[in-house]
């Protein structure tokens, strides 16, 4: 159900049920690889690693943008702009076109959405998706996982899965997948199931937030937002056998290294967890937020693995090594700083 640059967006299907379908990222030799995904074209969009600054003039940034491109605040971001409605001619149909058409992408309450669901009931499971997909783009979590969920329960009628097809490919939903990172997708079964999931989690049912990703195809934003639930539900392994042999090719699988260290870490693989860390230093244009983190975790994991590896005695004899070579790294994280206030910005524009 995914759709790239050129692709139409998929038809919505009343209960999406993945029966059937090999398990997230599983190969013909049954070798669970998540993060691989082999398409040529995919939903997804550059990746954007939050901190509190970069968040605001993200924030700030996104409503110029949307203005700019005749968006109103609030609404349903689209790539390329609001698409223009075509003609159809059937005029129930094409009434019917209008008034959804114009509910999303003009719309900042998904209260009038939900109306026109009522009121077309063959347009229900559209309206009710781009309800919870707009739910979801103020943050509210809860009602957008209400309703995303009600919208893949419902049916739609020919028109409705043509027009989505035809007219909502564009749409982009902002994704967090794991804290701090957040992934723009088009509107495709990873967008709904991504966001489900995402709200799922904030609301607490982080179970259900790991079963609303099954059946998606392989990629990194998949792999990294279940990796980071079955990390918080203490599945360790299953984190360090679904990340083996990841590299850091970019910020996505950067994070990813991420968690796969500090899984390693938790289950005493020490070795295995620097060489994680390591990796997400080796590339030099890795995200300073994110390389910072690596520099923090190895930091953390020296001195526990100091504390575990040494007896009482030999640890307080061997401390101020283990603080010298913090102390290094903490040294070295602040040099990063002051490139990246002073130079590494540049580097994005």
């Amino acid at each position: 159900m995914s759709a790239g640059p050129g692709e139409s967006a998929p038809q919505i299907h009343n209960d999406q049920n993945p029966a059937g379908r090999l398990a997230d990222g599983q190969s013909p030799d049954g070798q669970r690889r998540p993060f691989t995904d082999t398409r040529d074209l995919t939903p997804f969009r550059k990746v954007v690693v939050r901190t509190p600054v970069r968040g605001l003039a993200g924030t700030v940034g996104g409503a110029v943008a949307g203005l700019m491109a005749g968006r109103a605040p609030g609404t349903l971001a689209a790539e390329g702009g609001v698409p223009r409605l075509g003609r159809v001619g059937n005029r129930t149909s094409a009434k019917k076109m209008k008034a959804v058409h114009s509910a999303v992408f003009g719309s900042t309450d998904p209260d009038r959405l939900i109306a026109l669901a009522r009121t077309f009931p063959g347009w229900a499971g559209v309206c009710y998706l781009m309800a919870g997909l707009l739910a979801y783009a103020h943050g509210g979590h809860l009602r957008a996982s209400e309703l995303l969920q009600h919208g893949l329960r419902l049916p739609n009628d020919e028109d409705a899965n043509r027009y989505a097809g035809v007219y909502l490919a564009g749409v982009v939903t902002r994704v967090e997948v794991t804290e701090r990172i957040e992934v723009p997708v088009l509107f495709s079964e990873e967008a709904v199931f991504l966001a489900l999931s995402h709200s799922l989690r904030e609301t607490g049912q982080t179970e259900a937030a790991l079963a609303a990703l099954a059946g998606l195809p392989p990629s990194l934003p998949l792999a990294l937002a279940r990796c980071s639930l079955e990390a918080e539900l203490g599945r360790d392994v299953d984190v360090v056998a679904e990340t083996e042999g990841l590299l850091n090719a970019d910020d996505l699988s950067a994070a990813l290294l991420l968690v796969r260290a500090r899984s390693l870490r938790r289950l005493g693989a020490y070795t295995a967890s620097r060489s994680a860390l390591q990796e997400v230093l080796r590339r030099r244009k890795t995200d300073f937020t994110l390389r910072s983190d690596a520099l923090t975790d190895t930091a953390l994991l020296l001195l526990e693995a100091g504390r575990k590896t040494l007896g009482g005695r030999d640890w307080q004899r061997h401390k101020p090594a283990q603080l010298e070579a913090v102390k290094a790294i903490r040294k070295d994280a602040e040099m990063h700083e002051l490139w990246d206030r002073e130079y590494g910005r540049a580097d994005d524009d």
